[in-house]
């Protein structure tokens, strides 16, 4: 009697789906330590998804029952903000698996810090829920966030790249067989670990790399790091980077670039994922597969290629022939209810003018070829709808015979005001 008893008790307990998840949705890391001032990148692992769809994902300083939702959701009155759309590089992966890239912005740091000062805990959440297409309950997942000074016990994460050339001209400009001047890269990162990869270049002709060929390979689920586009190597590196926070990497030997067809080039800095065991994620944890997702160099962004041209006669660059953008002025505020348009002084020698509107990152948007004789364009208004968030920068390219470039001006960077269409950003939500 007693053995039907106990063996009736544990079929019961088999049966019973506990409130926090555990018996759902895994995940892996399940916490992590996080820079309490600047961004943090995470890679995460959720599986045993069963169907359910991941939605919104937010940061807070407490937790409260989702009842009769599973798990534990955010408490409204602590959320610190949530993943910027524009940082979401979140997709379904593995065997019923979603990899998640956390890319926590400084706002969020910078509240949580500022609640653990005033005696909160030291430790804040990030809450993904999931929807059952069924009309089942939705799902709360959590992962631990511990604030740190983001030095070695925290993953191995890039947070910034600003790439350079050893120029004035923001586009440098040679002619054939000429070297391009030095370029350097000065890369910004958490936690400590090997900063590995190489200099590629593009070639006049070749297909320009997309958004997601320009992501560092730890950014990617596994099964897609090895389809992102290859272009020429001319440049490896493999340096092992201490917790300061702050690395200028040395570019490619000039000798090494390229310029012996005139066209447009792209340099393009490829970060290879390496071995990192603060944020490494077990796949078989979070019951998406097996092995492990190494993610050292792990970025929340694409890393945008600098551009040089090479030209058949006499180098022109950005100052060639008095050639220059106008207007938007640099960092201009644009009105939210005016049609954008853009203005520049022609190039003497050229045939067409191409203007290029691009994200910040450099996903472009919109390239306009127009006759020479034209120096302004105004451009569509569907341009505001594909902004992801309220920036864009923007250029003019001289075309000479046989569409060679021959002159381009600067990037510049234009703002759209808050609320415009287009322009929402939810960075500091």
């Amino acid at each position: 009697m007693k053995m039907c008893i106990l063996f009736a008790a544990l079929v019961s307990a088999a049966l019973v789906v506990p409130l926090d998840g555990s018996a759902q949705i895994a995940r892996h890391p399940t916490g992590v330590n996080v820079n309490a001032m600047g961004a943090t990148t995470v890679f995460l692992t959720f599986g045993n998804l069963n169907g359910m769809v991941p939605v919104e994902a937010l940061w807070c300083g407490t937790l409260v029952p989702a009842s009769p939702n599973v798990g534990n959701r955010c408490d409204p009155a602590t959320i610190f903000g949530q993943l910027p759309l524009r940082h979401d590089l979140s997709r379904l992966s593995g065997v019923d698996g979603f990899t998640d890239i956390m890319s926590i912005p400084p706002s969020v740091a910078r509240r949580a810090y500022q609640a653990a000062a005033l005696g909160e805990a030291s430790e804040f959440f990030y809450v993904r829920r999931f929807v059952d297409p069924a009309g089942g309950p939705d799902e709360y997942v959590t992962v631990t966030c511990r604030l740190t000074d983001g030095g070695a016990r925290t993953p191995f994460a890039v947070t910034d790249v600003d790439l350079a050339f050893a120029t004035q001209d923001a586009v440098p400009a040679v002619r054939t067989g000429e070297r391009v001047p030095q370029v350097t890269a000065r890369v910004v990162f958490n936690g400590t670990g090997r900063l590995r990869g190489r200099w590629e270049v593009v070639r006049p002709g070749e297909e320009p790399p997309a958004a997601e060929d320009l992501l560092s390979e730890a950014s990617l689920p596994l099964e897609l790091r090895a389809r992102q586009r290859r272009y020429t190597e001319v440049d490896r590196f493999d340096v092992l980077l201490p917790p300061v926070g702050d690395f200028v990497l040395e570019g490619p030997d000039p000798v090494r670039l390229p310029t012996a067809a005139p066209g447009e080039y792209l340099l393009l800095l490829r970060i290879e994922a390496t071995d990192d065991k603060e944020g490494d994620s077990d796949l078989a944890a979070a019951g998406a597969g097996s092995g492990l997702a190494h993610t050292g160099g792990v970025a929340g962004f694409a890393v945008p290629p600098l551009h040089y041209y090479v030209g058949a006669g006499g180098g022109t660059g950005v100052s060639s022939a008095g050639f220059r953008a106008l207007t938007p002025m640099p960092d201009a505020q644009l009105d939210p209810a005016a049609r954008l348009s853009f203005s520049w002084t022609p190039h003497a020698g050229a045939q067409f003018h191409r203007v290029e509107i691009q994200e910040p990152d450099g996903a472009a948007l919109l390239a306009a070829v127009l006759p020479a004789s034209l120096s302004a364009y105004d451009a569509p208004v569907w341009l505001r709808d594909r902004l992801a968030g309220p920036s864009l920068r923007w250029r003019v390219v001289a075309l000479g015979t046989a569409g060679r470039v021959i002159g381009s001006t600067d990037w510049r960077t234009a703002n759209i005001a808050p609320g415009s269409p287009g322009g929402t950003d939810d960075g500091g939500r």
